[in-house]
């Protein structure tokens, strides 16, 4: 019996290539974000809601408050690490150069995590009352 499947090119059946078994995780961790994001997104427009017509003093209390900064911080992290993985697969579909890739890839991770941390520092900050 020949243990070479069928279904695979024969470049791949003589390298040995298969599955990097990456992918699924990609694909659960995007899922999760997601469904973090609907949840998450509905309280951030619920407390801009909340403070349409306030002023700087209790817009500023209101994201001071942990409860609110807590749940602040957790929808940043969830959107730009979210934001990060679209933009890594649409990278990997439509950009075919190994070098530009590369570098679309390393650009966009550094951008969403530089993003991602000035975000929460300047929630941080407000919440810490500095």
């Amino acid at each position: 019996m020949n243990n070479i499947d069928p279904l695979r090119a024969p470049l791949k059946n003589a390298r040995g290539l298969g599955s990097a078994k990456d992918g699924t995780r990609h694909f659960i961790i995007q899922r999760i974000t997601a469904v973090a994001l609907l949840v998450l997104a509905v309280y951030f427009v619920a407390l801009l809601v909340s403070l349409a017509g306030a002023d700087y003093a209790s817009a500023r209390a209101a994201v001071a408050r942990p409860f609110n900064a807590i749940l602040l911080i957790a929808f940043l992290i969830a959107m730009f690490w979210h934001g990060q993985l679209g933009m890594q697969v649409v990278i990997e579909d439509y950009v075919h150069a190994p070098g530009l890739a590369m570098t679309c890839q390393l650009i966009v991770r550094f951008v969403c995590f530089l993003a991602a941390l000035a975000s929460v520092f300047a929630v941080l900050r407000i919440a810490l009352g500095a």
